[in-house]
Parts: C-alpha cells; structure tokens; sequence
C-alpha cells in the first residue's frame, strides 16, 4: 500500500489458499481481506490510498470488523480485488499490550497484561497461516458504525467555514456567524456545519455496545455480572 498501508509481496504459493485461511503478515501496515461475509459490518472509508508493493492500485470499500468462530480482529480494510485475507501484526501490536512470536514451526500472539495465549497459527511453506486469533474488538468498532469520522480529515477540498470551525476548538456556528460578520475571519462565506462528526461525538453521553457474538444454547450458559 502507499503512505497511509501497505501490501507486501507475497509468495506464489499462496495463490491456491482456502478464502477462510489467514496469513499473518510482519509487512502489512492494516489487516485486509476480500470476504466480506466475514464482516460484521463495514463502513465506507474510500478516501485512502491503496497501493501493492508492485504499484498496482486496490480499491478499497470500506473497514470493519471481522469475527468468526476462530478469529476476531478490529479495523480491517475490505479489498475485493485481494485473493487472501492478511492480518498484519504491526497492527496487532498497536492494538493491545500483545507480544507476537515465531518459530521455525509455528507462531503464537500473547497478552502480556493476562499472559493468555490469544493466537496461534502453523508455517507452511514460507507462510505463518493462523488457526485462531482473538483480538478485542472494542468499542472502537461500535464507534465506527455510527458515526462518520471521515469529516476529521480537513484537506483543501474543506470550506473555509469548517476549517474556522475546527482551528476554534469546534466553535458554534452562531458564534463563528457572529465572528465573520465582524470581518476578523476575512472574507468568510458561511455555511452549516451539521455534519461535523467531532461535534457529534462530543454529545454522546455514552457509545453503543458492540455486537454481540456470544449465544448461548440453554438458561445460564452465560452469566454476565458487574464485580
């Protein structure tokens, strides 16, 4: 990928790997996959560039969060056009308080803080391939789901109202209307800023709960209790 991620290049042999399998992958800045079925949700983030190692551009619909009954895993970039799912362990590292290892066999992720074994995964050929991986998903995914973050990029495409706006520490529009009748914000057009999702945020009194994937079969298979 370009400045924002990155692709590695990856060995021929992984051309015939089953769409369910996972490389874990020290060269990849983000987790990617193109099955999207294994999401749990996605949300639109195509302002990203995308770029393999050889230069060729992947489209990206959107990021979300995987989960299935082996593996969990936040933040992870939806790439269509990808033939494997990659998940990156710079990332994984970034995500937690986690220690990744290999071996000449296999290869195993850590939580230092519980010093549980969270991931575990087999070498064939020249690839790490997990057989389980359980990162916390978090409330950072319930975040995503509903809001749109994507007005926290400012760029030169932004109105110059929204940029007053944000240089004022999120000032009301009434406020910054008053200010740019004043003439001190120069030739200021004004505009709405509803969709600031900085100002959204800042209202909620408490984000949702993320999507639960524990079901239980019969009566107290599962006991939640606040200690």
């Amino acid at each position: 990928m370009s400045a924002s991620s990155f692709i590695g290049q990856l060995p021929h042999s992984s051309s015939g790997m089953s769409h369910s399998e996972w490389v874990l992958d020290s060269s990849a800045s983000h987790h990617i996959s193109p099955d999207s079925s294994s999401f749990t949700f996605v949300s639109p983030l195509s302002s990203i560039p995308v770029m393999a190692a050889d230069g060729t551009p992947m489209p990206l619909a959107g990021v979300g969060s995987v989960v299935t009954p082996h593996l969990s895993l936040p933040n992870v970039y939806l790439i269509p056009k990808l033939k494997l799912n990659i998940a990156s362990v710079g990332q994984i590292c970034d995500s937690g308080d986690y220690l990744v290892m290999f071996s000449g066999s296999f290869c195993c992720v850590q939580d230092l803080q519980s010093h549980k074994l969270i991931g575990t995964g087999r070498r064939e050929n020249e690839l790490y391939i997990l057989d389980e991986l359980k990162v916390s998903v978090a409330a950072v995914a319930a975040a995503t789901t509903t809001v749109d973050l994507s007005s926290f990029r400012l760029s030169l495409s932004s109105s110059s109202f929204y940029l007053w706006h944000s240089r004022l520490g999120h000032v009301s529009s009434s406020r910054l209307r008053f200010l740019a009748s004043t003439g001190a914000l120069g030739n200021l057009k004004t505009c709405d800023i509803f969709y600031c999702s900085g100002c959204k945020l800042a209202k909620f009194s408490a984000l949702p709960f993320n999507r639960s994937i524990s079901i239980s079969s019969s009566p107290f298979d599962l006991i939640h209790f606040d200690v």
